[in-house]
């Protein structure tokens, strides 16, 4: 079997942590199968989607790394959906669900009513054979042992989400369906629909919910909920992807940092956990600092600019292999990528602000001006010879070397933590060290 699954959002708010969970899952099953992965939104509801909404959406699934694989094409351009092919929107498929609902009012099994088009639904039991949940056996409620019929096709002419989601299955020969479980419900519709049309339903996989740290739903409302939260917190994205593939699966194996391919190789429906899964925000918090420590450099420093820049820095004026070096010494310092601004601000600042600190000492300036000589002679300007010039001088004088180190971070930095002192300061540069330090013996002497 050529395996095609799909993820089937509405654009009517945020992506929903849950939804990027089940677009991820469906993504992987996809990716470690060969098959293929759609994306189509479900925009019937003009009154309430958004084309920001969607953009959420695409852009969500964009920054977590999840490409889809087939669609009509954008026509964009620029950007970052240039010649991709775009998701498919159910707003410009109107035409096969009318073709649909005739369809199925030729063959008895729908019909007119108070403006609206109705299903005649199966008054029998519908057995869903589900990949996780097992074989579940869907009776009829009291409510619906009276009328068990429902609506297909509004009285404004709009197709309801039981119809369109089916014939788009159908249509686009999606063979497994992975969703969330509060869906199960809706499936024993879905299969009535599939059977009126002649065609049998595809397999159901019915993933757990997740499950705040108290045990209830997850809703919009909740911290964390919002998946672009994470983006705009200055998460790495690789490290959410992690989070989310361990909310209902295992690898039996107890790892919690798993490579994306190990997972793809791994992935598959029967490992999905039963039992909802718990939202625990300090263990993503701990993954994303691993990640940060982690990843390539290379991947560092691009995530690291990108924090930057959105956070306003401009970085125009500077070479990359100084960005790049700057970046690089406050890689164990950060656990998200929005602290860079305060760690990394002084590399890209022309003047330091020095406002509020204590004025030097005549000691201090002494000792400032002789260091400040020191390194000037300096013909290597590396972190090992600044640092040997520290400790040189600290001996001459008979003091510890944080006598030195302090007031020299302050006048580099502005402030009085930040990377270790001697890499960053190999990182300005002799030159701007000791302009630096000239500007905090003139402003605070």
């Amino acid at each position: 079997m050529n395996v095609r699954v799909r993820f089937a959002p509405s654009p009517t708010g945020f992506l929903h942590i849950g939804g990027a969970r089940t677009a991820l899952f469906n993504w992987l099953y996809a990716r470690h199968t060969g098959g293929v992965f759609v994306l189509r939104i479900e925009d019937t509801d003009a009154a309430r989607n958004t084309q920001e909404a969607v953009d959420v959406i695409l852009n969500g699934l964009r920054w977590l790394g999840l490409d889809w694989d087939e669609g009509p094409l954008t026509g964009a351009t620029d950007g970052p959906f240039r010649g991709q092919a775009g998701p498919y929107f159910q707003s410009q498929r109107k035409d096969v669900y009318r073709q649909r609902v005739t369809e199925l009012m030729n063959k008895g099994m729908a019909y007119e009513t108070d403006g609206t088009v109705r299903f005649r639904m199966t008054r029998e039991p519908v057995k869903i054979p589900d990949l996780v949940v097992g074989e579940v056996i869907r009776e009829l409620n009291d409510d619906e042992q009276k009328d068990p019929d429902f609506i297909i096709v509004r009285s404004d002419g709009q197709p309801v989400f039981h119809l369109v989601n089916v014939v788009d299955d159908l249509e686009m020969g999606i063979t497994h369906v992975i969703r969330g479980e509060d869906h199960l419900s809706n499936t024993a519709k879905h299969i009535a629909l599939f059977r009126a049309f002649g065609a049998e339903p595809p397999q159901y996989a019915h993933i757990p919910l997740i499950l705040n740290q108290d045990g209830s739903k997850m809703s919009k409302r909740d911290k964390g909920a919002s998946l672009m939260t994470y983006r705009d917190e200055g998460y790495v994205p690789e490290a959410v992807v992690n989070f989310l593939y361990l909310l209902g699966w295992s690898p039996k194996d107890n790892r919690e940092i798993l490579p994306l391919t190990d997972v793809i190789e791994r992935f598959d429906l029967p490992q999905i956990l039963r039992h909802n899964a718990r939202f625990d925000l300090t263990k993503l918090q701990w993954m994303n600092g691993e990640y940060i420590r982690g990843v390539s450099a290379e991947r560092y420093v691009e995530l690291g600019v990108q924090a930057l820049q959105n956070n306003g820095m401009d970085l125009s004026r500077f070479p990359a292999p100084y960005i790049r070096a700057a970046l690089l010494t406050c890689r164990e310092k950060i656990k998200f990528f929005t602290e860079l601004n305060d760690w990394a601000e002084f590399y890209f600042l022309d003047v330091i602000a020095l406002e509020g600190a204590a004025p030097f000492t005549q000691e201090t300036k002494a000792h400032l001006s002789q260091l400040k000589s020191k390194l000037l002679d300096l013909s290597d300007f590396h972190a090992d010879a600044i640092g040997a010039a520290f400790k040189s001088l600290s001996a001459e004088l008979g003091v510890k070397t944080g006598a030195l180190v302090h007031p020299v971070r302050l006048a580099c930095t502005g402030k009085t933590i930040g990377p270790s002192l001697y890499h960053l300061m190999e990182v300005l540069g002799k030159k701007t060290v000791a302009a630096r330090m000239d500007h905090a013996l003139e402003k605070l002497g």
